[in-house]
């Protein structure tokens, strides 16, 4: 297996875990392991934040007054443990990322390309008024190439996320985020982790463009979804008296991805809260479905808690717009057709080594010809992290136009299960603006 080319990926990985996610150890043992060094990453406080909202999902936050980017993190799960776990491991994820150790390279892609190999730069995401050009010197990181198992060099400036100032040498080219960053019991948990969370986004990004018609076509029947725990997490929102939908978002990768969107089905002038969202991709469909229900609830919590770093003012303000809600009430209420939840691809191997390899033949069949992985694991913590880069599908689209559309947005590729429709209208701005920050 080409990941073998990675420190730490090599031999057989076999799941112990099954609910709710795919694991090689239970997640109380994932947490007892960060809790062991969490002092050292600035951690002080994990939060139960459950009970702030009344629909009974377990989310956390964890609190590292401290760091360089985003000082609080969430987690979420279908049980206290696991959401716990959750938080750690992203909390963890930021620590490396902030203080990399790996050493780095002061040179222009001119001067790179020639001796070394490197990343296809034009296919990166860059910044609104990017400063790159071809002989600016910027800082470079290696990392390998899954796809042919050879060392890639990549710009620094879409790895760390240190975003103290002054920033590094040649920063403002590329769009800087923490998507793809993501942790594990394994590396290769880690790379399973970060590669669903790139398609996610990329998926979800062009879900958003689909034309009204389009979109519909895509939104889940939730009545025929049978697995325990998605039937769990879809009947507490129910209890709460909420509205939940689900699209799936899916394209020509094939990995599964699904949006879902939740909100009160009336306003009360007492209490008017945001509209909730969220996503999920993983090989196996009930996975992927049960991630973006979870994340839905986290995400109603953070705006309840009010701790995100990024979210303004300017955000809470959208809550109180009556007639923004009432946009996606409607659109989670429609009463259009829905597809069956089981009529669309799924995988589950019993290790996590089949995970990786089906997930990276579903980017080779689709064209993509780089999918970089920056080990990030630091030896004297043990808990490995990455950063995995794919260069083509973009982040997701903000109407405040922060950064420049991707290449796969552009060009109007990523072929959906359901008739694609390009551009997007009203509601595809709505739904872009309504996203702006990343959940583990």
């Amino acid at each position: 297996m080409i990941v073998d080319a990675l420190p730490g990926a090599a031999g057989f990985v076999r799941k112990q875990y099954w609910r709710g996610t795919h694991r090689i150890v239970p997640p109380q043992d994932t947490a007892a392991r960060v809790r062991r060094v969490m002092a050292v990453m600035g951690i002080t406080r994990i939060a139960n934040v459950t009970g702030l909202d009344r629909i009974g999902i377990p989310v956390v936050m964890v609190c590292r007054p401290n760091s360089r980017s985003l000082a609080v993190s969430q987690g979420k799960g279908l049980d206290l443990e696991a959401a716990m776990a959750s938080g750690l491991m992203e909390a963890v994820e930021l620590y490396h990322a902030e203080h990399i150790v790996q050493a780095v390279k002061l040179a222009s892609y001119e001067e790179m390309r020639y001796t070394h190999s490197v990343v296809d730069v034009s296919a990166v995401a860059r910044s609104t008024g990017s400063r790159y050009n071809p002989n600016l010197p910027l800082l470079w990181i290696e990392g390998v190439d899954l796809l042919d198992g050879g060392g890639i060099w990549i710009p620094y400036e879409i790895v760390h996320t240190n975003y103290t100032l002054p920033m590094p040498t040649g920063s403002g080219c590329f769009l800087p985020s923490s998507n793809g960053l993501a942790s594990g019991n394994h590396l290769l948990e880690a790379i399973s982790h970060g590669l669903c969370e790139v398609v996610e986004r990329d998926a979800t990004s062009l879900w958003q463009r689909l034309d009204d018609s389009a979109r519909a076509n895509t939104r889940i029947d939730l009545n025929t979804v049978s697995e325990a725990d998605c039937r769990e997490a879809i009947e507490k929102f129910e209890r709460a008296g909420l509205v939940v939908a689900v699209w799936e978002t899916t394209t020509d990768v094939g990995i599964p991805s699904f949006f879902c969107l939740v909100i009160e089905p009336t306003d009360d002038p007492m209490r008017l809260l945001h509209f909730a969202r969220g996503m999920g991709c993983h090989p196996a469909r009930h996975i992927a479905l049960l991630r973006a229900l979870t994340e839905a609830a986290q995400s109603r919590l953070t705006y309840i808690s009010g701790s995100r770093d990024d979210l303004y003012r300017a955000e809470y303000g959208r809550a109180r717009s009556r007639e923004l809600l009432q946009v996606f009430r409607e659109l989670a209420t429609g009463n259009g057709p829905a597809r069956p939840f089981h009529e669309g691809p799924s995988f589950c191997g019993e290790t996590i080594d089949e995970d990786v390899a089906w997930e990276l033949d579903r980017l080779r069949a689709v064209a993509i010809s780089q999918v970089v992985v920056v080990d990030l694991t630091r030896a004297e913590f043990r808990l490995p992290v990455v950063r995995v880069v794919i260069p083509g599908p973009h982040e997701r689209l903000r109407v405040h136009r922060s950064h420049a559309v991707g290449r796969r947005g552009a060009d109007g590729l990523g072929r959906r299960l359901s008739p694609a429709g390009f551009p997007g209208r009203r509601l595809s701005s709505l739904l872009s603006a309504s996203y702006r920050y990343r959940d583990h």
